[in-house]
């Protein structure tokens, strides 16, 4: 396994634990933590700055931390704290299914499509016209 995801494994973890005190310490609540997450995972899908040709394997990864920690903070807040092995299983069972990935990604390339052809017909129509 590469040390990077060792590493990074440790770090979820870590904040895992730290989103536990600040829920102990009654800093933050569950539903904060989680409308916090659910926010930047939001975020983070909707990056228009993205690059077009990244995989939904690729998207599902960037959101992983965001899954991850959201469940922790679930599980957590119901007195459960599995491993991160036991949570990473949990974030990929649940993770949106590959179809509708693939079928909004056939929604997207129409609509670029559709898009597509209407500039061009705006351009033939204004050469037409010249």
């Amino acid at each position: 396994m590469n040390t990077a995801n060792l590493q990074l494994e440790g770090l979820y973890v870590a904040v895992s634990a730290l989103m536990t005190a600040l829920r102990q310490n009654h800093v933050l609540t569950e539903g904060e933590i989680d409308d916090a997450l659910a926010r930047a995972e939001t975020a983070l899908l909707s990056d228009p700055g993205r690059p077009t040709e990244l995989s939904p394997a690729h998207v599902d990864a960037i959101a992983f931390p965001l899954r991850y920690l959201r469940l922790a903070n679930n599980r957590s807040a119901n007195g459960e704290f599995p491993t991160f092995t036991e949570l990473a299983a949990q974030v990929g069972r649940e993770k949106p299914q590959q179809a509708d990935i693939l079928a909004q990604e056939r929604e997207d390339i129409e609509a670029s499509e559709d898009a597509d052809v209407l500039r061009l017909e705006a351009v033939e129509a204004q050469a037409r016209n010249q």
